[in-house]
């Protein structure tokens, strides 16, 4: 199966019909049907590692602000407790929470209903842990590598730039030249060296791409699964959003084009 990392931007691309969006449901629709998702999304920081649970996951509207409509969504994939249990045991000695609170929060849902817009995939999801090192979240995903080999997509979503006190609305396809050197550099450094991924957070345009880590780290975990398996990341959406956001994906084990 392969796994992939999708730079979810906005809420709102739940709602939306645009280039992005067009891009992740040529993906899903690329895909073999996976026996689950496990999602790991920027949006459960946690100080603990923790997988959902439960036989049925909430629709959490973690934001503010938004029309109505994007708060009446609900996603409603089941979930699957066997799969944390393995994700769990795979991930052992690290103490793993098995949570029945959380739920799929919209880094999760936001993406899927472009994914598997029938919500017949059962959806679980890992918390990222603040406590971890950059190096242990590369490490992290390589662990979790046997679970594609069992069916399962393992899906990051987060942003690799991701600066919202510096979004300007007047560009909505733009990009600061910041975001666009820490851009390349990371795409340079996932799809030719990912084992050095970690060594990302030394760049001089890292404060300004991720003044808070958690929608990075999500890619970290791509890297760790990349370097496990020696595959070749692609991306197959390329492209920035109000100067301070990247809307890059990345993918391995796929063979969606890298038009987007």
């Amino acid at each position: 199966m392969p796994a992939a990392f999708v730079g979810h931007g906005s809420p709102m691309n739940a709602l939306e019909s645009n280039r992005y969006t067009e891009r992740w449901r040529a993906f899903g629709r690329s895909l073999p049907v996976p026996r689950a998702v496990l999602a790991i999304s920027a949006h459960w920081y946690v100080t603990t590692t923790a997988v959902t649970a439960m036989a049925m996951p909430r629709t959490i509207h973690d934001f503010g602000g938004f029309p109505q409509a994007l708060f009446d969504v609900s996603y409603r994939a089941p979930g699957d407790p066997a799969l944390a249990a393995e994700v769990a045991a795979l991930l052992r000695p690290r103490p793993v929470v098995l949570d029945d609170g959380w739920g799929l929060d919209h880094g999760t849902w936001s993406v899927l209903v472009h994914l598997f817009p029938s919500a017949d995939v059962p959806v679980v999801q890992l918390s990222i842990d603040a406590g971890m090192t950059f190096d242990e979240h590369v490490a992290l995903g390589a662990a979790l590598a046997p679970l594609r080999a069992r069916g399962v997509l393992i899906l990051g979503s987060g942003n690799v730039v991701h600066n919202l006190g510096r979004i300007d609305w007047s560009s909505p396809d733009g990009a600061f030249d910041w975001a666009r050197r820490f851009g390349d550099a990371t795409h340079e450094v996932l799809t030719e060296r990912p084992g050095d991924a970690a060594g990302l957070r030394s760049h001089p345009d890292y404060p300004a791409a991720a003044p808070t880590p958690e929608h990075f780290i999500p890619l970290l975990h791509l890297a760790g699964l990349s370097d496990a398996s020696g595959e070749r990341a692609e991306a197959f959406v390329h492209g920035y959003a109000m100067g301070s956001l990247s809307m890059a994906s990345y993918v391995i084990g796929s063979t969606m084009d890298a038009s987007g």
